[in-house]
């Protein structure tokens, strides 16, 4: 990735996922240091591809369209990553399931999560395909699942109905969090008005991911209130990202990065503060 700028963003979360000093080595000030953990946003339109790296393991949510399977595939061969520990699918519309196919086929999945809803489209049948040929059962999720890797902590927020509405699959989305010692991030999928206010109370985080590509939501201004994030990162297209979010989030003083002025964007933390990191 060419990385021309550098934002600092020095946050603390309201939850600490344990204790400094418990564990981690000591830095030449005394204080604990952790492995980096790294998140990156991809660059591809009005779309989900978003990959974390922790020490060891990796966690994708979504992989894009048809065509931005290969982009994934490109970062994690970037990367050296042949393995995946956990493919998360938000949900089934073709810009979040797309590229999923191609990244099954061409790299070791160990576990996929999704929502347990159907959906017919090419791409749908395309991924069911590549599981199968692949041995793949994925888990369907009608609960919670929580699961850690090199001490990140993942909860997986399924959604809490069976029907919201014809043609709203977007509420069907998948969220999850991730708590990596004092920093936390949150990815909303294509979460909309019902689904925001499931998840309403589901804490406060220091980056989030903004749902449904910035898109106006009538909740988002009491979603944003409830999670008090300190910068945010939407996944989006110019004609997909409304004035009013971003009126929203710069009238509440949340730095935003977007991947379609900022492109490819890196989250990375080291367990005490986030880094942010821009390709323009």
């Amino acid at each position: 990735m060419n990385v021309s700028k550098r934002f600092a963003v020095l946050m603390a979360s309201a939850m600490l996922m344990m204790p400094l000093g418990s564990c981690g080595n000591k830095d030449s000030s005394g204080g604990d240091t952790y492995p980096e953990l790294t998140v990156d946003f991809l660059d591809v339109g009005k779309a989900d591809a978003i990959v974390i790296c922790t020490e060891h393991s990796t966690v994708i949510i979504d992989c894009g369209e048809k065509g931005d399977g290969k982009d994934v595939l490109a970062l994690l061969e970037e990367k050296g990553i042949s393995s995946v520990d956990y493919l998360i699918i938000t949900h089934y519309d073709k810009d979040h399931v797309g590229g999923a196919s191609k990244v099954i086929k061409n790299v070791n999945v160990k576990n996929v999560l999704a929502p347990d809803y159907e959906e017919s489209s090419e791409e749908v049948e395309k991924y069911e395909k590549a599981l199968a040929d692949n041995d793949i059962e994925p888990q369907l999720l009608t609960g919670n699942i929580s699961f850690t890797l090199d001490n990140a902590e993942f909860t997986v927020y399924a959604p809490e109905k069976d029907y919201y509405g014809e043609d709203n699959d977007n509420d069907f989305s998948l969220v999850t969090s991730l708590r990596y010692y004092d920093t936390s991030f949150l990815f909303t999928g294509d979460a909309m008005e019902q689904r925001l206010d499931e998840i309403m109370d589901i804490g406060s985080f220091d980056l989030l991911k903004v749902p449904y590509h910035g898109r106006k939501l009538d909740n988002l201004d009491a979603f944003l209130e409830a999670v008090v994030p300190d910068a945010a990162v939407v996944c989006t297209s110019e004609s997909e990202y409304s004035s009013k979010t971003q009126k929203l989030l710069s009238g509440r003083k949340i730095p935003a990065y977007a991947t379609c002025t900022n492109g490819d964007i890196t989250a990375v933390s080291d367990g005490k503060g986030i880094r942010i990191d821009t390709e323009k």
